[in-house]
């Protein structure tokens, strides 16, 4: 597969995930690029693509249209392309189908794949794209992500940085992986909220954290603050706690820490 040329949807992962260099050598002809016909995972969500875009207009009553759709565009002066899994009829969403393992979640799967959701929705012209992922065999998942201008902007930062070295020839090194914040972006419909400056809040959350042994303080401080998170709201916290729903609504509170911030 001729990779030379313009940036696609895998290229802005491995670049956000610092893997320059490789893909400097693919992107000026030094190297081929790798072949896939022998990538269990890779063969793996090919081969369950239809069955998973199926699986998501079963379960979501939505119609999937303009299967593999190629688009090619312009950043910047920086060409693209980009192949879309499918786009929703009577929407202006795309969808985009994953198969990983039974070891990821969700948040595992959103995060290394925003870069290439957010860089097809615009190329797709699109609000935002449904990510249906099969994790195993055992599970399925969907999320809608909105399409955010500020996220492909400051992605594309770096995008161009690792393009120039495309243009100069200049072998570049691999670098840090970065993780761009999320929390504006929209996911079903929800956003993120810090509540760090909010007194009401802060004080509720320190009680919450301070009474965890005293049962009825604590079911008062949780219950205030589950009240607090508004009807649009995926997810609240501050310095101390992180009040989060899940897809059925439930709202479940965790205590803060420099481990589970990281996880």
């Amino acid at each position: 597969m001729e990779r030379k040329g313009f940036i696609g949807g895998s290229d802005c992962v491995k670049i956000m995930e610092g893997e320059w260099e490789e893909l400097w050598e693919v992107k000026t002809g030094l190297k081929e690029p790798e072949s896939l016909l022998r990538n269990l995972p890779v063969q793996l969500g090919i081969h369950t693509e239809n069955f998973n875009l199926k699986w998501f207009a079963l379960h979501e009553a939505k119609a999937v249209v303009a299967h593999q759709k190629e688009y090619i565009a312009s950043i910047n002066n920086i060409p693209v392309k980009g192949t879309i899994d499918g786009a929703i009829q009577g929407e202006n969403n795309i969808i985009e189908a994953k198969h990983t393992n039974n070891f990821y979640n969700m948040d595992k799967v959103l995060t290394k794949y925003m870069p290439q959701i957010q860089l097809y929705c615009h190329i797709a012209k699109a609000d935002g794209a449904y990510l249906s992922v099969i994790f195993g065999n055992s599970k399925w998942e969907c999320l809608h992500i909105a399409y955010n201008q500020d996220y492909l902007n400051q992605m594309w930062e770096l995008v161009t940085q690792f393009w120039t070295h495309v243009q100069n020839k200049e072998r570049p090194v691999d670098r840090e992986a970065t993780t761009l914040s999320t929390e504006k972006i929209q996911l079903d419909k929800m956003v993120v909220r810090d509540a760090s400056r909010d007194n009401e809040f802060v004080s509720e959350a320190h009680a919450f954290i301070s009474t965890l042994n005293a049962a009825q303080i604590n079911d008062r401080a949780k219950k205030n603050l589950k009240n607090m998170v508004g009807h649009n709201e995926r997810e609240v916290f501050c310095d101390t706690v992180r009040l989060k729903r899940d897809k059925r609504g439930a709202i479940r509170i965790t205590r803060r820490t420099a481990h589970n911030d990281k996880v």
